[in-house]
């Protein structure tokens, strides 16, 4: 079972694509009775924290059965994990996901076991392959993990630790893989994919990165998942307006349109900013799809600073929003802010931006209803970041 990102959607296709391998191995649904549950874990919501135990106490309750869990909710809260469950569990950090398999596949074991690290200290990316992904058209490849931005509401940099990126020549190997097992279009992704090849020698930019997958002419289409508005700059929006092997398609962050409240995000922009990046997308590509994320109920939002968010999405040619209630996470500096926003707040404004959400998926749909080029899938695609399966 998978919960959370397109990164861990790609870590689990790499699990299963190495399981199948086995002689012995069959993969069954999460529902189905099972020797081994295997739960790739998200930790970016209180809300996906719950979903994780929901999931464990279930499998726990095959008393055959042993568990493996990974993924970010297994690097920040173990020792919950543990005692969940009245068996041996055997935990995976993020940092270890190459032997996520070897866990799987051993003996049954009598103890718990934990094999973590420290998340701070890793440097580079663990080495995944994968060599199926489902039937799908479209497959995720991931390029980069973890993040070193430290926005203020984020448990991200804590369970996936520092930015970092695999080399060019894995990326386009893995992208030989997807199209020779007849995929046909590839969603670019990473937690912090804009940071893409900074900690690499030489260094190598996103925009980059693309050039050469597309210089390979393999048989793809590339979209890319998620930048922050500072990262999109005027090579990646020729790349966009220029080529067919890249899907007209942004997903930028603003989490709020308030600048008070960017602040105390942490954010790395401001609204006039990001209304000007928005605007500048729009321009130069006027088909793209453009996707956006919303924060409600940050701490210190006040009714002021939400009406600043409304009308700055209003206004700007946004064609989705990605939309989230603010969850209040231990660790991070957001969790100990004065004047956290109660939930019933947070509940009426996050329909408000629901609501302003299906009106901008209307609009683009109606603006491109004739068009050939599946931009509605892609909204539709780019409009939940999230996965559960």
């Amino acid at each position: 079972m998978t919960l959370g990102c397109k990164v861990n959607q790609f870590e689990s296709a790499a699990f299963i694509s190495e399981l199948v391998g086995h002689r012995g191995v069959e993969i069954v649904p999460f529902s189905a009775p099972a020797e081994v549950y295997l739960i790739n874990t998200c930790a970016v919501t209180a809300k996906a924290g719950a979903q994780c135990r929901q999931l464990i106490r279930r499998a726990a309750k095959n008393p055959e059965a042993r568990l493996v869990i990974t993924g970010c909710y297994a690097q920040i809260a173990p020792q919950e994990i543990l005692e969940l469950g009245n068996r041996p569990i055997s935990i995976v950090g993020n940092g270890f996901k190459d032997k996520v398999v070897k866990a799987v596949m051993a003996s049954r074991a009598c103890l718990s076991t934990r094999d973590l690290g420290d998340m701070a200290v890793c440097r580079q990316v663990v080495p995944l392959t994968v060599s199926r992904f489902g039937r799908r058209t479209r497959a995720i490849l991931k390029v980069q993990d973890g993040c070193s931005r430290g926005c203020s509401c984020c448990i991200v940099p804590i369970s996936r630790g520092p930015s970092r990126s695999v080399l060019p020549k894995q990326v386009l190997a893995q992208a030989a893989i997807f199209a020779r097992i007849g995929h046909r279009e590839l969603v670019i992704t990473g937690i912090h994919l804009g940071h893409y090849g900074l900690d690499l020698t030489p260094v190598i930019s996103l925009p980059g990165l693309l050039k050469q997958l597309l210089a390979r002419r393999f048989p793809l289409r590339y979209q890319i998942s998620s930048l922050e508005p500072t990262e999109v700059d005027d090579e990646l929006l020729e790349l966009l307006a220029a080529e067919e092997g890249l899907q007209p398609h942004l997903h930028i962050p603003l989490q709020s349109g308030d600048d008070r409240i960017l602040r105390a995000m942490n954010r790395p922009c401001r609204a006039g900013d990001f209304a000007a990046t928005i605007e500048c997308c729009a321009a130069r590509a006027p088909d793209m799809a453009i996707g956006v994320d919303v924060m409600a109920g940050f701490p210190g939002e006040d009714t002021k600073a939400f009406n600043n968010t409304c009308q700055l999405l209003v206004e700007l040619p946004i064609s989705y929003l990605h939309v989230f209630p603010h969850s209040r996470r231990a660790g991070t500096r957001a969790a100990t802010l004065p004047a956290q926003v109660s939930d019933w707040i947070r509940k009426q404004r996050t329909a408000i931006l629901r609501a302003l959400d299906q009106q901008k998926r209307r609009e683009f749909y109606r603006r491109h209803r004739n068009k050939s080029n599946s931009l509605a899938e892609t909204a539709d695609a780019g409009g939940n970041n999230r996965h559960r399966g």
